[in-house]
């Protein structure tokens, strides 16, 4: 099965590409990606960690979407999404990415809350 070949059409040509060739070049972009990732969490830019978009640091909104991008990546090679219909395709990627866009608006506004009530001070009431 691994060694199975796969015939694609890439700008015109018929081309045959290996189940092995297609792993290397999974692991390559995933290498790049996760490599990025680590590489500015251990630098973390000036003007990356200093610049706020929506209320939360450049680099975080950085690591989310690389994070998205990944899990989209898998999603695509290893569970085979490339084969399926295109409405299946969507359910599935856009379900996951409409929820991740809701947890961080939750967590954004919740953590401004917080940040607001510690940062002025507790409020005492006067019955």
């Amino acid at each position: 099965m691994a060694h199975e070949h796969k015939l694609e059409i890439f700008r015109g040509l018929l081309k045959f590409k290996s189940n092995v060739s297609k792993i290397w070049g999974v692991l390559i972009f995933l290498t790049i990606v996760t490599t990025v990732e680590v590489a500015l969490g251990i630098i973390k830019p000036e003007s990356l960690t200093g610049t706020y978009v929506l209320g939360m640091k450049l680099i975080n909104w950085i690591f989310i979407i690389l994070t998205l991008v990944k899990a989209y990546y898998i999603a695509w090679d290893f569970m085979h999404l490339r084969d399926e219909k295109s409405a299946l395709r969507r359910a599935i990627v856009w379900t996951p990415i409409f929820l991740v866009l809701y947890l961080v608006f939750i967590l954004l506004v919740e953590a401004d809350y917080i940040y607001e009530v510690f940062k002025n001070g507790f409020v005492k009431w006067n019955f």
